[in-house]
């Protein structure tokens, strides 16, 4: 059944995320836990639903179980449609060849043909490892009224950590006129954010082509921007300027996490206009024993609390008994700590059980050595983890 829509969102969600080590052994990166109730896959899909984006192809590969039970028929994020909706795109295997997806650009090339289906005006390509809120309409408004090919949506990143990024250098219209690839001498501060907007037949001409380019490293940022350029095609940058993180390391994961808590906190979830969506649990409310104290933190439902809790976040069914601590963490479901047993600057996995006088991190210790805690593992007083 023909079902055109003006403008689809292809969502890559396969990656490794080998930066959050045992985060990431058994779960991809977008399925990883944020915020107590959300997963970061999240927040780009909600960003789609708030924008009036109503068709979203979420690229999956690595680890995809736990992903694509979560995301499901997308229902949590009105995505559940009859003409659109969200649909999982794995790696499939076609009557030529078969493959995993090699790089970006392959991933959305693979997929070409359920972009077609659509016929859209406008294709966004987002990536599932951010977390950000943004309304991709005034993204698409702006890539309307410039006459550009591909917009790249860009955010002002500190000088010195400009060289993990891709770079555009602009013009003062905005006009992209370099994209260098993590430079290691970077021109200015004005970081890609791996959001960009296609014409689309611009788009499946160039993908085309690099497909077809056997040098090629099937990516978006190392070879399609710059073949966008070298062309002469018209490509502008929309400057965003609210919240945006990149959580693929320990500490940025970390420090996201600590940006929701506070009074006035650096990333209000409490924003009725522009909301998160997510998977209910159905789990009931938390509980606060007469002995408790909590500090300063995010409970989710289904916690128990009966020890002490200080600036960290807790995910759903997490049991603190009395004379246990945790501080500065972040504690994701259904972990238990024992009477004595204390979590300090960590992020700790789901059915993780810290045993009596078990003792994870250290107290009061810095970014640079936040300790980590795998899925299912039993810390010890004998065994206690420190990174």
């Amino acid at each position: 059944m023909y079902c055109k829509k003006e403008c689809i969102a292809m969502l890559l969600a396969g990656g490794q995320g080998s930066r959050l080590y045992d985060l990431t052994k058994q779960t991809a990166k977008p399925a990883v836990t944020f915020g107590g109730k959300y997963k970061i896959i999240d927040f780009p899909l909600s960003n789609c639903i708030n924008s009036g984006i109503d068709t979203v192809g979420v690229l999956t590969q690595y680890q995809p179980l736990a992903l694509n039970e979560y995301i499901g028929n997308g229902e949590p994020w009105d995505l559940d449609r009859t003409r659109g909706g969200l649909s999982v795109l794995p790696p499939y295997q076609g009557n030529k060849s078969s493959d995993w997806y090699k790089g970006t650009a392959n991933a959305i090339y693979q997929n070409i043909n359920f972009i077609k289906q659509y016929d859209p005006e406008y294709v966004l390509i987002l990536s599932g490892d951010h977390i950000y809120r943004m309304d991709y309409a005034k993204m698409l408004e702006q890539h309307k009224k410039t006459g550009a090919v591909c917009t790249v949506a860009t955010i002002t990143v500190p000088i010195e950590e400009a060289s993990r990024f891709g770079i555009c250098n602009t013009n003062p219209d905005n006009s992209i006129y370099e994209f260098e690839e993590k430079p290691k001498a970077p021109k200015n501060n004005q970081a890609s954010m791996g959001i960009y907007i296609f014409n689309a037949k611009v788009l499946f001409e160039y993908l085309e082509a690099d497909e077809a380019d056997e040098n090629s490293s099937n990516d978006f940022g190392k070879n399609i921007i710059p073949n966008l350029l070298n062309n002469g095609e018209k490509l502008f940058a929309y400057k965003f300027s609210g919240y945006w993180k990149d959580v693929g390391t320990i500490s940025s994961l970390w420090e996201a996490n600590m940006d929701l808590i506070g009074e006035d906190p650096i990333l209000n979830m409490s924003d009725k206009t522009f909301r998160i969506f997510s998977r209910n649990t159905a789990r009931p409310p938390q509980y606060l024993g007469k002995n408790s104290h909590v500090e300063n933190s995010l409970i989710s439902e289904g916690c128990r609390i009966y020890g002490t809790v200080i600036n960290s976040v807790l995910s759903g069914g997490v049991i603190v008994e009395e004379g246990a601590i945790i501080k500065d963490s972040v504690v994701m479901e259904d972990v238990v700590v024992r009477c004595g047993g204390k979590i300090y600057t960590a992020i700790v996995d789901s059915d993780v059980v810290v045993e009596q006088g078990a003792v994870i991190g250290k107290l009061d210790a810095d970014k640079s050595e936040i300790a980590v805690v795998a899925k299912g593992s039993v810390i010890t007083a004998d065994a206690s983890a420190n990174n």
